[in-house]
């Protein structure tokens, strides 16, 4: 399976209005050009705040330019690449066909996908759009983040290709909509449990959703803040 590294994109620490207030995010993303140098926690000058956000199983979001045409549709002003806070706007590589522990190379450096995103507050706070989370999980539309397994340089316009999957394969697809959709599907959650790669807060989240015997609403707290948009 063959894809394309589209754009690299990295944001730094700044604020978006939400509401009545301002929340400090790292959300908004710029193309970067020329090569760049992929270390084990992400990229270079790429920033993180909240707290369920960066770290080894989260070095990299990326996200299919594929999807970019749906969002438009609805009315959204998306920037030619970046526009979902992703590092990596890639093409060919979509939730439906990439499964969490597919390893992948791209340029000199191999990544492997640790675990679907969960959209938050944040995109709804970046676009005006109160019900994009919700919208974003509905879809599958998610992305896909990934642990750094050998660190090197990366460009846009490398090819990305699949080097190592693990069968049986669960899709980043199912896995979305296991973690955000389907929550109280306790068999997917232990399904889901027994992926080796599954990304350590993802696992912590099914872990406590199957000790509970079900969802709880509290693992979309991140959803929303308090204040309407």
């Amino acid at each position: 399976m063959n894809g394309t590294l589209i754009s690299v994109n990295v944001g730094s620490r700044g604020v978006l209005p939400h509401g009545r207030r301002e929340i400090e995010t790292a959300f908004v993303k710029a193309p970067i050009t020329g090569p760049v140098q992929l270390a084990r926690l992400g990229l270079p000058g790429d920033d993180h705040v909240y707290e369920h956000h960066g770290g080894p199983d989260m070095a990299l979001l990326a996200y299919p330019i594929e999807h970019y045409a749906h969002w438009r549709s609805l009315g959204l002003d998306l920037p030619e690449a970046g526009a979902m806070a992703e590092n990596l706007t890639v093409a060919g590589l979509i939730e439906t066909e990439m499964c969490i522990g597919d390893v992948l190379a791209c340029g000199e450096a191999q990544v492997q996908i640790s675990q679907p995103r969960s959209p938050c507050f944040k995109l709804a706070a970046r676009f005006s759009r109160r019900s994009l989370p919700q919208e974003i999980q509905s879809t599958g539309y998610t992305g896909f983040l990934l642990r750094v397994l050998t660190e090197g340089t990366i460009e846009a316009g490398d090819e990305v290709l699949l080097i190592e999957r693990i069968e049986p394969c669960m899709t980043v697809a199912r896995a979305g909509h296991i973690l955000n959709v389907a929550r109280d599907d306790l068999d997917g959650a232990r399904e889901l449990l027994d992926v080796e790669a599954l990304g350590s807060v993802t696992r912590r989240t099914l872990e406590a959703r199957v000790a509970a015997g079900g969802f709880s609403g509290e693992d979309t707290a991140r959803l929303y803040l308090d204040d309407a948009l």
